[in-house]
């Protein structure tokens, strides 16, 4: 795997093709069912936590005045649900040691 630029969906199958000894078909497989998985609880307004390394957290905004910058004049933001990540203290810490 590379260490500098952004890890894909291929990186993570190739991982667990090297390291399960499954297939690359059945490691993409593998790999497309767990993001599947993700997204369709997050879609159905549930929250989703890996242990060791974060939860992805939905929040539901309320409507908001806001400013555009440009022009100083003020809009309404509607409301809408975002989806927040926040890192286990295991990743901060891993991230912080650069390993």
């Amino acid at each position: 795997m590379r260490s500098v630029g952004t890890l894909t969906r291929a990186d993570l199958a190739e991982t667990i093709n090297r390291k399960m000894g499954f297939s690359r078909a059945e490691s993409l497989s593998m790999v497309e069912s767990i993001l599947e998985k993700m997204c369709q609880a997050l879609s159905d307004g549930e929250n989703v936590k890996i242990s060791g390394f974060g939860s992805f957290v939905l929040r539901d905004k309320t409507e908001r005045i806001g400013r555009n910058p440009k022009t100083g004049v003020e809009v309404p933001i509607t409301p809408r649900r975002v989806m927040t990540f926040r890192g286990s203290q295991k990743l901060k810490d891993r991230i912080a040691a650069g390993s």
